[in-house]
Order: structure tokens, then C-alpha cells, then sequence
């Protein structure tokens, strides 16, 4: 199948190549031309903008938008409804807020223009592993593109049910619902990697002169997190790159513990608030975020490190 891609950094070239392995023919646009000569070095076809991009895809046409959310989606999703044609279709696979797309999609419908939002999870470890996809549109729509997200997902056996879910991507509703769940996904995210967070720094101090002597005891936390991976309730993808940064150095020193947080969190924690849900855990994580701009901990280096590790977020280097 044919798809264009727009933005060709960590996540887009990441899903670019896994196209192009799976035999997809992938058009490519970015606006740092380096980024579009190594894609076209890997298979893709190079476009010099958007313009050139359109008129070398073949109708019904496919574009997948994956742009910081905000402004440059914005923009750039206007300026490709100017350039499509009915039945055309925009994905948009950044991690947008749900109601944005209720909006675009709207707009874009006046135009016969579909719109699908993908909540994307994998990070750059999707690149060989495959990502989790969740679409919202119109099922028709989501149905012609299924081989596209079929390559890009894990795959796997469907257990006898017709539900794709087992694959690694699924249909989760109509337009916004997509990145509706992505950002409950990510709220969830924030709770979980606060839980490991703080464990990792109870085990770190277990040997703190604090600690009375007669009860300190000399942990090896990066052994400690590479056991839990094999067996332990508690293993997970988060653990996997914890453990892994912790085997470079079980204190973290190149990690200042100052953790960014990139909006979902905040768009989960609104959402419960305007539907009266209580989320205690997911709030703290958020301001256990917040507080680490002001005053980091060594549960801060742990985040930090599963940032970087599951999704090449780079953080201040850290002094100690």
C-alpha cells in the first residue's frame, strides 16, 4: 500500500522504515532535507514538501501526520486539506488532544476528506517490536488502511476472535476516540513509572546512613531489577529499561531527575476533573513531575532513565 509520511523524527522515520520493510511504498516529508535523503537511502520516496508529497501519491490518498501536537499539526493538517481531494484520508499519529480532532475531523469532513487520530505507543523500541495502535474514524476508512497498520504493529495470533486486539492495534471508536484512549494510556503510564520509581529509590537508601546500622542493608539494585524481569508480577517494558539503565550505573548520574511531562498527563487528569472521576494516583504522578523541577530525587533519575529509554526523551545531565 501507499502512505505519505510527514515528520521524520524518532517516531516518523521509526514508522517510515517499518513500512518500507513490510513492503509499504512510503513518500516522505520533512522539513530538515538530511532526515528525508536517509529515509530515501533506506527505500522511501523523498518529496521536497507537501505539495510534492500529494501529487506523488495516487488517489485515495493516505497521509500520515506525525508532528509535535499543537501548532505544527495545526498548520500543516490545514494546508494538506488545501491539497487533497475527496476521499482522501489524514491520519494524524502524534499525540494530539482528543478534542482537537473532533474539530479537524469536522472540518475536514466538509471537504470529503476522512480523518483518523492514532494514539501510537512503542517508543523507539516499536521499531523492531512493533507499536500498539488505537484508531478512532470511520470503520470503513480504518478497514482500507488495515494493512498499514497491520506492518506497523506487533502482529500475532488473533485466538480465534475477530478482534484485531491481540495483533496490536484496534478500532476503539469514532473521530477523537483514538487519542481519547492514547491519553488515558499515557495518564496510566505516569502512575506506573511513579510506583516503580519510588520502590527503586526505597531500595537505593536501604543501605543510607540514615538508616540505623543494625537495619541497612547493601542492595544491588540493578540485580535486584534485572531479577524482577524474569517471572515477577511486576515485569513489564518499563521495568526492561530500567534495569537496563541501571546496569550502566545503578546510581544514574547522568540523569538529572528533572522530568518533563509532554501533556497527556495533564489532558487525563483535566478529563477526570470535568467528569467528577477521582484519579489520586495519576494526579501525583503528575506532580511528582512538577515537584521534580524544583527539588530532584532519585526516584526523578529513575523516570528520567525509563524516559530515555523507552522513548529517547533526553533530560539535564546531572551532577551527582
Amino acid at each position: 500500500m501507499q502512505i505519505g509520511m510527514i515528520g521524520l523524527g524518532r517516531m516518523g522515520a521509526n514508522l517510515s522504515r517499518r513500512l518500507i520493510k513490510h513492503g509499504h511504498s512510503v513518500v516522505v516529508s520533512d522539513h530538515a532535507e538530511t532526515a528525508v535523503q536517509a529515509l530515501a537511502a533506506d527505500g522511501a520516496t523523498g518529496a521536497s514538501g507537501l505539495k510534492d508529497l500529494v501529487q506523488k501519491l495516487t488517489p485515495p490518498r493516505a497521509v500520515w501526520v506525525m508532528l509535535p501536537a499543537g501548532e505544527a499539526t495545526e498548520t500543516t493538517i490545514a494546508e494538506l486539506a488545501e491539497l487533497l481531494d475527496a476521499g482522501d484520508t489524514i491520519i494524524d499519529g502524534g499525540n494530539t488532544f482528543w478534542k482537537d480532532d473532533l474539530r479537524r475531523a469536522k472540518a475536514l469532513k466538509e471537504r470529503a476528506i476522512h480523518h483518523v487520530d492514532v494514539g501510537t505507543s512503542g517508543g523507539v523500541l516499536g521499531a523492531t517490536s512493533g507499536y500498539c495502535l488505537m484508531m478512532g474514524g470511520e470503520r470503513d476508512v480504518v478497514a482500507r488502511l488495515a494493512p498499514v497498520f497491520a506492518a506497523l504493529s506487533p502482529g500475532g495470533a488473533t485466538s480465534g476472535t475477530t478482534s484485531t486486539a491481540p495483533q496490536g492495534w484496534l478500532h476503539v471508536g469514532p473521530n477523537g476516540a483514538g487519542h481519547f484512549v492514547k491519553m488515558v494510556h499515557n495518564g496510566i503510564e505516569y502512575g506506573l513509572m511513579q510506583a516503580y520509581a519510588e520502590g527503586f529509590q526505597i531500595l537505593a537508601e536501604a543501605n543510607d546512613e540514615s538508616v540505623p546500622a543494625a537495619e541497612r542493608l547493601p542492595l544491588k539494585i540493578d540485580e535486584i531489577a534485572e531479577v524482577w524481569r524474569h517471572g515477577s508480577i511486576v515485569e513489564s517494558k518499563l521495568l526492561d529499561v530500567t534495569a537496563a539503565a541501571l546496569r550502566q550505573d545503578a546510581r544514574l548520574k547522568d540523569f538529572s531527575g528533572k522530568v518533563d511531562d509532554t501533556g497527556e498527563g495533564r489532558w487525563t487528569i483535566q478529563t477526570a476533573i470535568e467528569r467528577a472521576i477521582p484519579v489520586m494516583t495519576l494526579t501525583a504522578a503528575l506532580y511528582a513531575r512538577f515537584r521534580s523541577r524544583r527539588e530532584a530525587n532519585f526516584a526523578d533519575k529513575v523516570i528520567s532513565a525509563m524516559r530515555r529509554g523507552f522513548g529517547g526523551h533526553v533530560e539535564a545531565k546531572g551532577s551527582s
